[in-house]
């Protein structure tokens, strides 16, 4: 198996970002890195997951703390293949064979067929992609000089992973109530105080942790970035401790811990007390890793459904000739579809504000954030659907741990909780409202882009012009609420807006992609808008050999 020649979905979304030059050279790159994802890969996520899963050595033979990670050999193979490939160095640095930077949209190719192997091992990428941009956009220069070609490994130097640290046991995703302190000592501080989830720990080379200096004041305000290098330059710890590694239900290839700083020597990144404002946008970006990870679960859990329909045999005929089976499985691929060309289409426009910031105008920058907060929202709950749905096609031998299946629902359940619940991230979307009244910007937005549709599709185009003057009236009245009751309606608003901006790039594919496209924007909209009435057309089952074997057809 190759997961990229298995999905040529991910090529048609390509073709409309790269140029030729980038193109060509990307889809030969990924093409063998969605064999090696779907074969070694795959094979060593297995390993790690039963029987090498990351272990702490707390003391040696003397009894001293040397709070030492190990990991297995296959996992240390996939972390020099997977960095070595620019995952996150070439979205800083040239690209030797095309003398130019890559970019979001091709690293986050990478790790879209890297999720479908092992979302575990994702998180650390994502980890290091984070402290990446922030050492790179805020760091000193002689910060820079020093760590950033570490953590830009392409195995030209010892690579440096990343972590971003900022969960305390006292507040959670209150960071605001974080008690971790910075003393200054010369032309550096040292931390001291514990956080209490931090993923990476162990493995990282530096990690990028929030503190507050002894003067700042209370509340997320008085936060301060740190870089922590993790060893001193005698490769001893940097006062640092693990407490324990978490046992966690699943993505467990990576070492998620309890960190104690006690004197870790600590330099500051950009300017005191805006460590929180920094963060956030490295939060995004995790968010839309986060994203990326779910539609990888979301296509993975897919491709074995469709793989047991086709092997699987019950009352005498193959599973995929029932109707029942027909409708989920081009269900679940339209709808992964138009999920992942979403999530591209997001990533476009957080490439633009990422790297061009003084060049993106304030609503542009607003819409950014929403949808970030909007699909990664989705997917997350998505993947957890599609490992469900994959479950249920293999019937009891989709409990069993011999298939990936149980592994897929696993993994899928932390991207709900990780970088934003689904309440945060409709509080999110709240005080988008309230701050740049994104609800006015996403509907002029929305009505900007149908009128640049075909009129052929007008039938569809009146569903979302009708739910577009729904949403304008539920804004509004939710504006006028209190606070307290507006957080009520949060996630309603949120879906709401998921389901029409899905809506709308599900039709400009129709537009660019033909009648295959053309046949998902229909199911997905029929299964997004109408999923509680009866389909008394069955348009599943009348395009299932376009959609899901891809054969031509003219009943489009």
């Amino acid at each position: 198996m190759n997961f990229f020649r298995e999905d040529p979905n991910l090529s048609f979304i390509l073709e409309q970002y790269l140029d030729e030059e980038f193109l060509e050279w990307a889809k030969k790159e990924l093409d063998d890195y969605g064999e090696l994802c779907a074969n070694e890969i795959d094979e060593r996520a297995v390993h790690t997951d039963r029987e090498g899963q990351p272990q702490l050595v707390k003391y040696d033979k003397m009894g001293n703390d040397i709070s030492e990670v190990w990991v297995n050999e296959g996992y240390k193979q996939t972390v020099s293949e997977t960095y070595n490939r620019g995952i996150v160095g070439y979205v800083h640095k040239d690209i030797p064979e095309l003398n130019r930077k890559g970019n979001y949209i091709y690293s986050y190719a990478q790790g879209y067929l890297l999720s479908q192997a092992e979302p575990g091992f994702y998180c650390p990428v994502t980890l290091t992609m984070a402290t990446a941009y922030l050492l790179d956009h805020y760091g000193s220069e002689e910060l820079k000089e020093k760590y950033l070609p570490h953590v830009l490994s392409t195995g030209d130097v010892e690579l440096y992973e990343g972590a971003t640290f900022l969960t305390e046991r006292q507040g959670g995703s209150d960071v605001g109530a974080n008690e971790t302190t910075a003393v200054q000592e010369d032309d550096h501080y040292k931390l001291y105080g514990e956080k209490y989830f931090a993923s990476n720990a162990g493995m990282c080379g530096v990690a990028m942790v929030l503190a507050r200096t002894e003067d700042a004041p209370e509340g997320t305000k008085g936060l301060s970035l740190f870089l922590v290098p993790w060893r001193n330059e005698d490769d001893s710890l940097n006062g640092i401790q693990i407490r324990r590694l978490k046992d966690k239900l699943g993505v467990r290839a990576v070492p998620s811990a309890e960190v104690v700083f006690d004197g870790a020597e600590a330099y500051m990144v950009g300017e005191p007390q805006k460590g929180i404002h920094y963060m956030m946008e490295a939060l995004n970006l995790s968010r839309v890793c986060n994203a990326v990870a779910s539609i990888g679960i979301m296509q993975r859990a897919y491709l074995e459904a469709r793989a047991y329909a086709y092997e699987r045999s019950a009352f005498r005929n193959q599973l995929k000739d029932f109707p029942m089976i027909q409708d989920t499985l081009a269900t679940l691929k339209a709808k992964q579809e138009v999920d992942t060309s979403s999530v591209f289409q997001m990533i476009s426009l957080f490439d633009r504000v990422m790297n061009e910031p003084e060049n993106t105008s304030e609503k542009h920058q607003a819409l950014n954030r929403l949808l970030i907060a909007l699909l990664k929202k989705e997917t997350a709950e998505q993947a957890i659907h599609f490992s469900h749905e994959s479950i249920e096609m293999h019937g009891g031998n989709g409990y069993i741990e011999d298939f990936v299946t149980p592994r897929l629902l696993r993994d899928a359940q932390v991207l709900t909780v990780w970088e934003g619940t689904a309440n945060i991230l409709g509080l999110e979307v709240l005080r988008l409202m309230k701050k740049y009244h994104i609800d006015k910007m996403f509907i002029d937005e929305i009505k900007g882009r149908i009128d640049q549709l075909p009129v052929s599709l007008s039938e569809e185009y009146g569903l979302i012009y009708g739910e577009l003057d729904a949403l304008k009236k539920q804004a509004a009245r939710i504006a006028v609420m209190e606070h307290e009751e507006q957080t009520y309606y949060a996630k309603f608003i949120a879906d709401k807006m998921t389901k029409i901006f899905e809506s709308v790039v599900a039709l400009e594919d129709a537009v660019v992609g033909g009648e295959r496209k053309l046949a998902i924007a229909k199911v997905f909209m029929q299964h997004t808008w109408k999923k509680d009435q009866p389909d008394w057309d069955q348009q599943s089952l009348a395009y299932y050999d376009l959609i899901v074997e891809e054969k031509t057809t003219s009943n489009v």
